[in-house]
């Protein structure tokens, strides 16, 4: 199933092409001038604008769910790096179920084919957690509570060197300590937890404050440097930004591993990360770390392999979407036959005169059948300029291998070649098929049962 989907997605564009070379031919054989349909569609144009708005919706309905999909498969496919490789504990298949005591990974780091960086071995021992958020006096609209995703690191600096992450300039790696003091706040107060922040979660979170953040002259986009926000009771202020790479990093929380560990119960690491040179090297030290180590029982995987892992949500999206798309294709078909059985009803006469001029039956089905297809372009494309729009929209979901855990992602909707493609396909085949049965009856009438 999975892998007719997929060929089936990789394959939008040139199914279309072939659609309309199809068309193009059809149009070309067809004697009747296509002026005539054109002119008729012109003379019943609310009929005709109505049918067209049935595309439109239809084929924009399709492209919003379909850039849904297409941005979780991005994420996914973007999310990790070649060279790495995750090792969580025997038997977890998510980073939220695994527990790793320092007994078992103490001597990660000497593990050959590890890179270096300045001398230190390229390795992230990373606590993941998931933490429910309840949202202070939310703006009219807005979700009372929110899943975070925290990831406790170490060392920031090796962390993000591991995964390929970068700060926005202007921001700074947190201290040490994990805490600093938030400007104006009483010195005998709790200090806050600091805190590195993904590109996506710094603009979720930077919506809770619209509007006051532009009253107060703040960054009205995201939450920036020295900006707080609550969890877990305790004040949060953020020490830096991370650069969006499109991928699940972009809506993590980092901080110290030592301060969020305890705070959320959760000591153990949940896995280490670590970088090799390339692919080649990450799988051989996956089957070290799955056949030849010692110390500890393992479960291994390239980072890469992970996220593919996590687009099993994708699939069950791109499924639904396919359903709702059949069923609303079948409701505009008919729409279609509507109409085209109703044009036929009103120009019997102008059938049997085309008749009686010398056109052959499969012109008149051609003719009706090409006028049926302009609808459908002039609604696919008033369709796929209506779900355009939604390219780039920031939403929230979740990918997960269908195995238990996940995570809970922000990201961008992609409306692509693609999926513009996909909306034209299923208009251009609403047309086709809700055509195809009027033309035939029109086909059918002789000249002198269309003159009576």
């Amino acid at each position: 199933m999975f892998s007719v989907i997929q060929i089936a997605w990789a394959h939008r564009p040139e199914v279309l092409a072939v659609f309309l070379v199809l068309i193009a031919l059809l149009a070309a054989a067809s004697k009747v001038p296509l002026s005539y349909n054109i002119q008729n569609l012109m003379v019943r144009i609310p009929t005709s604008l109505m049918t067209a708005a049935a595309f439109m919706l239809v084929v924009a309905l399709v492209i919003v769910m379909l850039a849904f999909v297409n941005g979780m498969y991005t994420l996914t496919q973007t999310s990790g790096q070649p060279g790495n490789v995750i090792l969580l504990a025997d038997g977890a298949t998510d980073e939220q179920f695994s527990s790793l005591a320092m007994a078992d990974v103490g001597d990660i780091e000497n593990q050959p084919g590890i890179r270096v960086l300045n001398g230190q071995p390229m390795v992230s021992r990373e606590t993941y957690i998931v933490v429910n958020q309840p949202i202070d006096n939310p703006p009219p609209g807005r979700q009372k509570r929110r899943f975070l995703q925290v990831r406790g690191v170490d060392d920031p600096v090796m962390s993000s060197a591991v995964h390929g992450l970068k700060l926005i300039p202007g921001g700074d790696w947190f201290s040490s300590a994990g805490v600093g003091q938030v400007a104006g706040a009483d010195e005998a107060a709790q200090p806050a937890v600091e805190v590195l922040l993904g590109a996506g979660i710094a603009r979720e979170l930077g919506r809770d404050r619209w509007p006051d953040a532009v009253a107060k002259g703040k960054n009205a986009e995201r939450l920036d440097v020295g900006d707080t926000f609550r969890l877990s009771e305790r004040d949060w202020i953020v020490a830096g930004v991370f650069e969006s790479t499109g991928s699940a990093y972009d809506s993590e929380v980092w901080a110290k591993q030592s301060l969020v560990g305890p705070l959320f119960g959760k000591e153990n690491y949940s896995s280490l990360i670590a970088r090799t040179e390339n692919a080649v090297a990450a799988e051989k030290l996956r089957e070290y770390f799955l056949n030849d180590y010692s110390k500890a029982k393992l479960a291994p995987i390239v980072e890469t392999k992970y996220f593919e892992e996590l687009s099993q949500t994708n699939v069950q999206f791109l499924v639904v979407t396919i359903i709702i798309a059949v069923i609303t294709a079948i409701g505009g078909a008919f729409g279609v036959m509507n109409t085209m059985f109703a044009a036929i009803g009103q120009r019997t006469k102008d059938i049997g005169v085309l008749r009686l001029l010398g056109y052959k039956r499969w012109q008149i089905l051609v003719s009706f059948l090409l006028e049926s297809l302009v609808l459908a372009l002039v609604g696919g494309l008033a369709g796929c300029l209506l779900g355009f729009f939604a390219d780039g929209w920031t939403v929230s979901s979740i990918v997960s291998s269908g195995q238990g855990g996940g995570k809970f992602v922000v990201m961008k909707m992609d409306v692509d070649l693609a999926v513009l493609s996909s909306g034209m396909l299923l208009a251009l085949s609403m047309g086709l098929f809700g055509g195809l049965i009027p033309s035939l009856s029109a086909m059918r009438l002789t000249a002198l049962e269309a003159l009576r």
